[in-house]
């Protein structure tokens, strides 16, 4: 008997360890399923933090330029999010929000009277132009996308320093129903703000419902494994680098209404913020894996400490290093994920 209740009892268990392991394993894809809610309570705790430090910093100014700030970010992370989740990489898109923004300006500038749904036509448009260049040369040309579109990023932006000269377009050349759209409001939240809400949820609907957006996982999980299984690989890179290539369109003609004036090197360097943010809000540089709810997660906190790090007078310098320290604990934290879930899909293996 004395042997029987030894075997049973859970205290003296054999299979105490790998039970334990099983539990860690458990622990991990809670974790791996829950980043969002992780990057929302780090969101909360750093706008309480600076609040705590600095009162004024909750204030409706504030919120209201984190809004329009991280509503571009958030569009532009939005777009990256589909082409990382295949294994590539955009890094053209600041250079194609900068050539958009001075081209819808300057057709401002040539027709006043233009309708605001033309100039935000316009820049899809020349999004789409540029994301169809990418698409060939990745998905046809079989370049790899990071030299692809370090290519196009100066490509592009030396095509628009050679348009520019030096010039720049100025608020006072766009109508006040154009400029409206940062500067107008609904319920108190900006314009602005409401046009990425809704691309953002429609792009996050079109991830998670529909089978071509599923087909982007597929591909960055196991690209010859979606060959077989019938995807048409090539077909959905190039979309995807299309998808990517328009949002930057539209955010070049949202970001001259968010900022008035344009000049050549208007958006430069913003393709690493992007690509932070990503990173940050969950989504795996190897592919398969992230939401676009993460992707915006990491905006907003990227986003807030750029605000937080203003009000609290410390040198814009740091920003830059805190958003590095992110990129690397955000890809530790996927590793070590992508590790414990490996040991624990072996274990069930070799068990069966």
């Amino acid at each position: 008997m004395m042997r029987h209740s030894t075997t049973h009892h859970p205290s003296l268990s054999p299979d105490d360890a790998p039970a334990a392991r099983r539990n860690a394993g458990a622990f991990a894809q809670t974790l791996a399923k829950s980043r969002e809610t992780t990057l929302f309570v780090v969101l909360l705790l750093i706008v309480g933090g600076t609040a705590l430090a600095r009162p004024q910093f909750l204030n409706l100014q504030n919120l209201r330029d984190v809004l329009l700030n991280v509503s571009i970010v958030s569009l532009l992370t939005a777009g990256m999010t589909i082409v990382i989740l295949m294994r590539h990489i955009d890094l053209s898109v600041g250079s194609t929000v900068g050539i958009s923004a001075y081209a819808v300006g300057s057709l401002y500038v040539a027709f006043p009277h233009m309708p605001v749904v033309v100039a935000l036509g316009a820049g899809l448009a020349i999004g789409l132009v540029a994301g169809s260049i990418n698409a060939l040369l990745v998905a046809v040309g079989r370049v790899p996308s990071l030299v692809a579109t370090l290519s196009t990023l100066y490509i592009f932006r030396g095509a628009d320093y050679a348009w520019v000269r030096g010039g720049q377009i100025n608020a006072t050349s766009l109508p006040d129903a154009f400029s409206r759209l940062a500067s107008a409001t609904v319920l108190g939240i900006p314009v602005l703000a409401l046009i990425a809400i809704v691309l953002l949820t429609a792009l996050s609907v079109y991830l998670k419902q529909f089978r071509p957006g599923r087909e982007y996982y597929a591909i960055g999980s196991n690209p010859e494994a979606a060959r077989l299984a019938g995807i048409n690989v090539n077909r959905r890179v190039a979309t995807g680098f299309l998808i990517c290539g328009g949002i930057a369109g539209l955010a070049g003609a949202l970001w001259l209404a968010r900022f008035g004036t344009v000049e050549s090197s208007t958006a430069k360097g913003i393709e690493l913020q992007v690509v932070a943010a990503a990173v940050v809000g969950s989504v795996a540089i190897t592919g398969g894996v992230g939401t676009i709810l993460g992707a915006t997660l990491g905006a907003l906190v990227l986003g807030v400490i750029s605000i937080a790090l203003v009000v609290l007078h410390v040198s814009p310098f740091w920003e830059q290093a805190i958003q590095g320290a992110l990129i690397v604990a955000a890809i530790a934290v996927d590793t070590l994920l992508a590790r414990s879930v490996a040991k624990r899909m072996m274990r069930k293996r070799d068990h069966g």
